[in-house]
């Protein structure tokens, strides 16, 4: 069962009201946060605040170049999906109503990629979210912070008849079973995503899985904490 060393490096970025580095092993994730003084047309006079996310790759993030998004090209599927995780796992520990009329931007770019970027996005922008927060109190923005808790993220899956947490790129390429797992600190769901890659796999395997995520993902909000109060 691996589990790779993870880091979590706060203000990483000068300008930003938040940012975090986070490492995952090879796998190296910008998260950014930036306040807007705005909210979607579809929540305006809401009393309501806004959470969203973009993801992308930059083009030597991977051992070949990914282009650049650009007008004329399709948008990629795969960084949709995921920003729609992102934005959605973030919005679900947000009390939106102590934000109103703001939107917090969350920006997660990969500069390395070796498996498991979409979840390591997901452990970094919260952190990022909270210090974009603390800026909203100490800028007379919001009364209090809108967040309940923290929310963090992680793989797990079957690899050669084994189970094995945050699986790095050959793990994945070679994963039976492969899962995505996002919950919060106090222990309930958000999202699963699993999908047996090259085989099925039990009800028994799937709550082992599940127990793994939870486990490793309390180690992260653990060290969420500790980035937090450095």
């Amino acid at each position: 069962m691996a589990n790779r060393p993870k880091k979590i490096t706060r203000n990483y970025l000068m300008h930003p009201e938040g940012s975090v580095l986070i490492e995952t092993g090879d796998t190296k994730v910008i998260c950014t946060a930036t306040v807007l003084d705005t909210v979607p047309p579809f929540l305006r006079d809401s009393g309501q605040g806004w959470i969203t996310a973009e993801y992308g790759m930059l083009p030597r993030s991977t051992n070949t170049r990914n282009s650049r998004p650009g007008p004329s090209r399709k948008p990629n599927g795969r960084s949709t999906e995921i920003q729609r995780l992102i934005g959605r796992s973030l919005r679900a520990v947000v009390d939106m109503s102590k934000m109103p009329g703001y939107t917090v931007q969350l920006d997660c770019d990969v500069l390395q990629a070796d498996g498991g970027t979409r979840t390591a996005a997901i452990t970094g922008a919260c952190v990022a979210m909270q210090d974009a927060f603390e800026w909203m109190i100490e800028n007379g923005k919001i009364a209090e912070n809108p967040m309940r808790e923290m929310v963090a993220a992680i793989s797990v899956g079957i690899v050669g008849g084994e189970p094995v947490v945050d699986l790095c790129y050959d793990e994945d390429s070679r994963a039976d079973v492969d899962m995505n797992v996002v919950m919060t600190e106090s222990g309930k769901f958000i999202e699963v995503q699993a999908t047996g890659e090259k085989d099925t796999f039990t009800l028994e395997q799937h709550i082992e899985l599940l127990n793994l995520a939870k486990d490793a993902i309390g180690e992260l909000v653990g060290m969420q904490r500790e980035a937090l109060i450095r």
